[in-house]
């Protein structure tokens, strides 16, 4: 139950990253800063959240 509730978690924000990246590629536009530009302390805390979702996914789902 736990560990379900853990990896939901990583896999939306792997998914917001995923969608983040995408518009910074078609748009040049970074949602992140746009939301975060008054702390940028808590878009480099969401980059690295996102990162370590992205790890857990790939281990959870590809290496299991």
């Amino acid at each position: 139950e736990r560990k379900m509730i853990w990896e939901k978690i990583a896999l939306l924000l792997t998914i917001i990253g995923g969608i983040n990246w995408g518009l910074v590629g078609a748009f040049k536009f970074n949602l992140v800063d746009f939301l975060f530009s008054f702390a940028p302390i808590v878009a480099s805390i969401i980059y690295i959240l996102v990162g370590l979702s992205a790890l857990y996914v790939f281990y959870a789902y590809l290496l299991r």
